[in-house]
């Protein structure tokens, strides 16, 4: 590629750009600032993050320098943009300790930068914190038209919710991330913005505002709006969500997100969060067969894993996915079993020697202890993938891997781990 738009455009990643032929021609001759802003709304950040970072990397591979906004300040205030209703509001202290760590999170996402194109980390809350408000109001405040800033669709859906509407601070959450803009063209000359589609409003108003008071062009793109397979956007807020800290979501489970997508988005996905070439992800789409399906997945979980985690992770993840699918019990690692007993399948915790009949019970695999005799004589419950018939069996010190780990398995696909 010779140009970052056209490796974007290769993979679709292209939805909304201002000014796309001058753009288009700044990157090809010259390397430019960029940023992307991150609210520390939690203590880590979520698979929602991902798609922002991994572009923002992909203008780094083109020799672009991103610069990435921690937003400690409008974190406080909390982004409208296509919410139901008004996000929860955190104190400074805890905004700023979740700062650090997504500080550290990120500082390891971009581990293998070049020394001269090394990503820059700040804080919106550094100057925030120093402006004075009337001073904020005269100068930004004036620029923006009340009956502007009410049509923007992340503002007009909340203000035609009578149930819930929209607050005053939520209101002005537009006007503070338009100066971050300003603010940043100005003090680092960066003159691109990227983000989610739903920042297109958010990001033209900084684009308006920066000419406005610098008098200066600056440009906006925004990616394709990432959604599960039910259609729910990927973010923190839902159940079971996918966190990028491996002791909030261990690197197995992660693996296993990615390996389970559906086979209609995983060469989109491959295209989107991947760094493979485009023409070999063409090539794997273009024949879509049931084994270029499944190396597709398992490109897809590795490579993301790997970067998120690191390789050595990606790897034990990995390893833990095909020994389950194997069922190849003795090549587990005690490290493995960790991640398992983390989060990686259903557990309980056992004490003694107890019988498989009530341990069938105690871990949901069966409702009753009559139920758990019939499954045991119809073959299909098995202790570390060994077959067992006798249903008055009793587990034993054999049945221990590293002395604290038992699989117990009903049919192929009903899993618990047995923690002595």
């Amino acid at each position: 590629m010779k140009n970052i738009l056209d490796d974007f455009k290769s993979r679709n990643l292209i939805y909304q750009i201002s000014d796309y032929k001058y753009i288009n021609l700044k990157l090809l001759h010259n390397s430019i600032k960029l940023y992307c802003g991150f609210d520390p709304t939690s203590d880590s950040l979520h698979v929602g993050h991902l798609l922002p970072i991994i572009c923002l990397k992909r203008f780094q591979i083109f020799n672009h320098k991103p610069i990435i906004l921690l937003g400690g300040a409008t974190s406080l205030i909390g982004d409208p943009s296509f919410k139901n209703k008004e996000r929860k509001l955190f104190e400074v202290d805890k905004i700023i300790s979740w700062s650090k760590n997504i500080n550290n999170q990120l500082n390891f996402l971009f581990r293998s930068q070049k020394e001269n194109n090394q990503v820059t980390i700040i804080n919106n809350y550094n100057w925030f914190k120093k402006i004075n408000l009337l001073e904020f109001l005269r100068d930004v405040g004036k620029v923006f038209s009340i009956s502007k800033l009410i049509n923007k669709d992340s503002v007009k859906q909340r203000i035609n919710r009578l149930d819930q509407g929209i607050s005053f601070a939520e209101f002005s959450y537009n006007l503070l991330q338009s100066y971050d803009f300003f603010w940043l063209r100005k003090k680092y000359g960066v003159i691109l913005q990227i983000g989610g589609s739903d920042q297109w409003g958010n990001i033209t108003s900084g684009i308006y505002l920066t000419r406005r008071l610098y008098n200066k062009k600056v440009f906006g793109l925004t990616m394709p709006l990432i959604l599960k397979s039910n259609g729910i956007k990927f973010g923190k807020s839902e159940k079971d969500n996918i966190w990028l800290d491996s002791n909030k979501t261990s690197p197995y489970k992660f693996y296993q997100f990615w390996i389970n997508v559906s086979d209609s988005d995983v060469f989109n996905f491959l295209k989107f969060f991947t760094f493979i070439d485009i023409l070999y992800i063409l090539s794997l789409e273009q024949n879509k067969t049931y084994s270029n399906i499944i190396i597709a997945k398992s490109l897809l979980a590795y490579e993301i894993t790997k970067l998120v985690h690191g390789k050595i992770a990606a790897k034990s993840a990995k390893r833990i996915s095909n020994n389950i699918f194997y069922n190849n019990i003795n090549d587990f690692l005690e490290s493995d079993f960790e991640q398992l007993k983390q989060d990686g399948m259903p557990k309980i915790f056992l004490h003694g020697h107890e019988d498989l009949c009530q341990v069938l019970v105690d871990s949901n695999l069966v409702m009753s202890r009559s139920r758990a005799k019939n499954m045991i004589e119809s073959n299909s419950i098995y202790i570390n993938n060994r077959k067992e018939t006798n249903y008055r069996y009793t587990f034993n010190i054999n049945d221990k891997l590293f002395k604290k780990y038992t699989i117990l398995k009903k049919g192929k696909k009903n899993f618990c781990l047995l923690c002595w």
